[in-house]
């Protein structure tokens, strides 16, 4: 067994033992109940990273790009993993609104929808962040897209419509108020974010200045409109890694703990596009900012760590492996989404070894420490 995957079990079963005994008055530091309690063996640090329109395919291909093999990314060592089932409410081939919106509330809807009962009586849907917020915890949304894209609309905002950025800007800003807004700039504007009472940054020089401790809430208004892909250069704008790190290390500071969205957000926009020199490049930047939150759990073992994507994009399949360093052949099948199942890994406390296929919604129920019914499978056991 490598390095890496021993640190991974012994950090998994370390937290276990805070499922079977938290009350010890002898437990360790880290296993201290915070200071709102949750459940047994819950876990006070919630991690979920979506990589938006991210397959099997879109996975195995990084992989063999990155090192000539596939199964090596990150969270592949993570020992449980699984597929989950996207549609929409209809039962359709679902957009990131829909998807997203499953995954924070429990409910799925018809697409295009933030986090609203449509179809239903249009009332809104109580989010995972808004949950961990009311129990006291920080809460942070991270992304490579603007940050009123879709997906962490769904967790921060209600709109029944995903194109009314204006609106979702108005809900973080008003009324979610996450501690930690990175990505892509323009809605909320920087004067709007100020105003509201946000540290704004601009650039990555401004990000890695910030004194970490003493911040509540940071706005990082990185350009307008979406970030650049990794492998056109970002100029003077962070990696997906690095803003991950910064939020992590504002976050932290809670004694309550924290939940954290990241989203790789253009794995989508460059699988629109068929182009697998950029999709990978994302998803292998995807990779390391995942690679980070578990360099960074090593010493939270408190902590769970959930990956996933919201849906495939373009009907991507393998034809060859060309080695390290070298495109993978592949073949296209659409330039949108489709009904393909997605992965899910779990690390930490509160991953479930129970073999089975999630719904999109069964991922809020992960998160917020309830049963899935089916669980996800142990690494042991393979992928579908």
């Amino acid at each position: 067994m490598d390095r890496s995957r021993c640190r991974t079990v012994q950090a998994f079963a370390i937290a276990l033992s805070l499922f079977v005994l938290p009350a010890l008055s002898c437990s360790p530091k880290w296993a201290r109940p915070p200071v709102h309690p949750a459940p047994a063996g819950a876990a006070r640090n919630v991690i979920l990273f979506i990589g938006d329109g991210m397959g099997f395919a879109q996975v195995e291909a990084a992989g063999m790009f990155a090192t000539g093999r596939p199964g090596t990314l990150s969270f592949e060592t993570f020992p449980f993993r699984g597929s989950v089932r996207t549609g929409n409410a209809d039962g359709e081939v679902t957009d990131s609104a829909a998807a997203a919106t499953a995954m924070a509330t429990g409910v799925k809807v018809g697409n295009g929808v933030i986090s609203m009962a449509l179809p239903g009586n249009g009332a809104p849907l109580g989010t995972a962040l808004e949950r961990f917020k009311a129990s006291g915890k920080s809460t942070g949304l991270v992304t490579t897209t603007i940050i009123t894209h879709a997906t962490p609309a769904a967790f921060g905002a209600h709109e029944p419509s995903r194109n009314n950025y204006s609106g979702i800007a108005d809900d973080y800003l008003n009324d979610s108020r996450p501690n930690v807004l990175l990505g892509g700039g323009g809605h909320p504007t920087a004067a709007a974010a100020a105003a509201a009472g946000y540290t704004v940054v601009v650039d990555r020089d401004g990000l890695q200045a910030l004194e970490r401790e003493p911040e509540v809430l940071v706005s990082g208004q990185f350009g307008y409109g979406d970030m650049p892909y990794e492998s056109d250069g970002l100029g003077g704008l962070p990696h997906l890694s690095e803003m991950t790190l910064a939020a992590l290390e504002i976050l932290e500071n809670d004694p309550d703990g924290f939940f954290l969205l990241v989203e790789g957000g253009r794995i989508d926009h460059a699988c629109q596009a068929n182009d697998i020199e950029r999709a990978i490049g994302e998803t292998i930047e995807f990779s390391r900012a995942v690679a980070v939150a578990v360099e960074w759990s090593d010493s939270h073992l408190d902590t769970l760590l959930v990956v996933t994507a919201d849906h495939e994009t373009g009907g991507m399949h393998i034809l060859s492996n060309n080695g390290a360093g070298n495109l993978p052949s592949v073949a296209w099948g659409t330039t949108g989404h489709t009904s393909a199942p997605v992965p899910v890994f779990a690390l930490g406390i509160d991953a479930e070894p129970v073999p089975g296929i999630l719904e999109n919604t069964d991922i809020f129920l992960l998160l917020m420490n309830l049963s899935t019914g089916s669980g996800i499978r142990s690494s042991g056991a393979g992928i579908p």
